[in-house]
């Protein structure tokens, strides 16, 4: 039940981060088309009083895509080029739009380009020809078009997107171990005689009463199956012969006098062809099984 809701939880954060991405981005792009537009009105005006002109409108500036505007005028005007590049880059500069973009000065009549030029983030590589040539009063349209606007708006958005996708291969590597932990249990249950211990290089399986080397099956009577499963809960621990004797054969009602150092004798003998496991003998206390570690 608590995993169903960590998925749920987890589906439901993820479809709101991608919603506030997409809304963020729209926000975004609304923003920017709206700075450009009172930024490209106020070049407008500044081109009419450079002309003396403080009567005649400044038309609504078109956005004629994502990074294509249009301004216009109301009359004629001219214009100087050193002029126009002055107003446009203080004024772009002041509303902190992008430093990469293309202007182009068209004739209303026949759309035939009267001026152009070229603005790059290093000035070296800027082009700005005809540099004192004024145009004659004329009717004008003035278009920005502003370069990699899709790749600055796609990069504010970079950040949430890395912490989609982050969120997602967590997500995703939880339910997946999860997963693997439910099966491994599941198998366990369905087959509790297929568990072992590891000692050094032997798996013990304490239900089946054997242990394995390197696929060899080394079968163990009962009683050094119980004695090996008590040393080996407490490994490099002395365990004293009373306690031995008592857990093996006190609960039995019987109870001999060697018989558990013939069972410790035997167990060694298995043990030995793994130096990293010694049973120890305390004289007169009792055993312990040394676990070297690697």
């Amino acid at each position: 039940m608590r995993s169903n809701k960590i998925i749920v939880l987890g589906l439901l954060a993820i479809v709101f981060f991608i919603f506030w991405g997409c809304s963020r981005a729209i926000e975004d792009k609304e923003d920017f088309s709206e700075i450009v537009k009172i930024s490209l009105r106020n070049v407008g005006n500044q081109l009419l009083l450079s002309n003396q002109d403080g009567k005649s409108l400044v038309l609504p500036v078109v956005a004629l895509d994502k990074s294509k505007f249009e301004l216009s005028f109301e009359s004629e005007l001219s214009i100087r080029p050193e002029n126009l590049v002055a107003i446009i880059k203080k004024s772009f500069l002041k509303a902190a739009l992008p430093d990469k973009y293309r202007v182009e000065v068209k004739q209303c009549l026949d759309e035939e380009v009267a001026y152009s030029y070229q603005i790059q983030k290093d000035s070296e590589k800027d082009i700005i020809p005809c540099s004192g040539r004024s145009l004659p009063p004329n009717c004008y349209t003035i278009e920005v078009r502003f370069m990699h606007v899709k790749a600055t708006i796609f990069a504010t958005q970079v950040p949430l997107y890395v912490a989609i996708l982050v969120f997602l291969g967590l997500l995703i590597a939880l339910l997946y171990r999860k997963k693997k932990t439910e099966v491994v249990l599941m198998e366990e249950e369905e087959s509790p005689a297929s568990a072992y211990t590891i000692i050094g290089s032997f798996h013990f399986y304490q239900e089946q009463s054997k242990l394995v080397k390197a696929a060899i099956e080394i079968g163990l009577s009962k009683k050094e199956c119980e004695l090996l499963a008590i040393l080996v809960a407490q490994p490099n621990q002395l365990i004293t012969r009373d306690e031995l004797t008592k857990r093996i054969w006190e609960d039995n009602g019987v109870i001999v006098g060697r018989s558990l150092d013939t069972y410790i004798s035997k167990l060694r003998k298995i043990l030995q062809e793994d130096d990293a496991l010694k049973i120890t003998n305390i004289h007169g206390v009792g055993y312990k099984l040394e676990v070297k570690k690697e």
